[in-house]
């Protein structure tokens, strides 16, 4: 099995996790919406839904086209939620002992770019950084 492979079932399995408990359990994800963002609880049932497709879209076996769609779809979800992610350490903060620590936030902050690049290098839309010559 190929690292592409690999990582076509890890983005799969996470996201299609992660989607179903955007759906399953919302409440955890409307407390971190940012402010500004409407219908905090339909943007959220909404991304489960993405990442359900993604996940979907990321492990069919029939069409590169489709999973490369799915990877950019899943790279421009983590980018997207990207404010979420940053409102949940400014939540955490505000209350200390109450959430989450900053060796979690920062970390999970600092990686968020590697969550946009790996759906799109593990569904083939780009080879960066291990060039095929």
């Amino acid at each position: 099995m190929t690292r592409r492979t690999i990582s076509l079932w890890i983005l799969g399995l996470l996201y299609g996790a992660a989607g179903f408990l955007h759906l399953a359990l919302p409440g955890p994800f409307v407390a971190i919406v940012p402010p500004w963002v409407p219908a905090p609880a339909l943007v959220v049932a909404l991304t489960g839904i993405a990442e359900i497709l993604g996940a979907i879209g990321m492990l069919q076996p029939v069409s590169p086209a489709l999973r490369q769609a799915a990877g950019w779809g899943l790279a421009a979800y983590a980018l997207c939620v990207w404010p979420a992610n940053l409102q949940h350490m400014l939540i955490d903060l505000v209350h200390p002992g109450r959430g989450l620590p900053l060796a979690y936030h920062v970390p999970r902050l600092a990686l968020q770019p590697v969550l946009i690049w790996w759906p799109l290098w593990a569904s083939g839309v780009t080879d960066w950084p291990w060039r095929r010559r």
